[in-house]
């Protein structure tokens, strides 16, 4: 059993015949949801014309439609009527949804205002918060050279504001949101699909008053077919990643996992300076 800084869930590992992760496999589903990561600024990118909350308030919508899809075809309504159940379990997740939701807005306003580079520096601090809040909250012990590396990103942070002439408030929003969020799921008891699907159920009537309100106030900027077509797959385009990470979590060991993780921010990084023109 492991933990992924990443998306803040519980993994387990399967062994093949042989004792061994299946890493072949693994390492084949692990580079498709972070890679598939590293290339989402490229559909943010295609909604920029979209308010950023108004987008957020879809993915929201979406991503619970295709998750309860999921959760009915896999027949595991049970499990999430359970959660719902419970008033602590509840509370949690309510607050491990608006963590989300304000990492989700942070980077979609990250990519529209053309702030890529603090976005992806943000995931790349991302795992070292982690860390530090593992030690803070959980009392884990950290090697020589894991302290070393949590003093240079920290030494990193306060730089950057120099360097840029102001603070980095999108790199740090991205890097203690989602290293709070992974702290929370890491101590609650849940599975990651079903608790997804409550997290973006809680958010889904937010989102609805918001967009009717938008509605009713002639106020909403993704309206038409091709634009709405486009907000509809922000379900899948969240989803899909979090389905193929959770397969590789399954197959291979929490240090792969670890280093694979940062094809994400390269990916965004590279994107950033290559493909949007950003100045690093």
């Amino acid at each position: 059993v492991g933990f992924s800084p990443l998306t803040g869930h519980e993994t387990t590992v399967d062994m093949n015949p042989s004792g061994r992760p299946d890493s072949k496999h693994g390492l084949l589903y692990g580079l498709a949801a972070y890679g598939l990561w590293g290339l989402i600024p490229l559909y943010f990118k295609s909604v920029a014309d979209v308010a950023p909350l108004e987008v957020l308030a879809h993915r929201a919508l979406w991503s619970f439609a295709m998750l309860a899809l999921l959760i009915g075809w896999l027949g595991r309504w049970a499990e999430l009527r359970r959660e719902l159940r419970s008033p602590r379990l509840l509370a949690m997740l309510a607050l491990t949804s608006l963590l989300i939701a304000v990492n989700w807005l942070t980077f979609i306003y990250a990519v529209v205002t053309r702030q890529l580079l603090q976005a992806s520096l943000g995931y790349f601090v991302n795992p070292l918060v982690s860390v530090l809040l593992g030690v803070v909250f959980l009392r884990e012990r950290l090697r020589p050279r894991q302290v070393a590396s949590i003093a240079l990103a920290a030494i990193g942070v306060i730089v950057l504001p120099t360097l840029v002439g102001q603070l980095p408030w999108i790199s740090l929003s991205l890097a203690f949101s989602f290293a709070l969020y992974g702290l929370m799921r890491k101590v609650m008891p849940v599975d990651g699909m079903v608790s997804l699907a409550v997290e973006t159920l809680v958010l889904a009537p937010f989102a609805l008053v918001y967009l009717g309100y938008l509605a009713a106030h002639d106020q909403l900027t993704g309206q038409t077919p091709p634009t709405l077509g486009l907000l509809m797959l922000s379900g899948p385009v969240t989803t899909v990643p979090l389905l193929f990470f959770g397969a590789a979590a399954r197959r291979l060991r929490l240090s792969t996992l670890g280093i694979l993780q940062y094809v994400t921010p390269t990916g965004q990084f590279l994107l950033a300076v290559l493909a949007f023109g950003e100045s690093f």
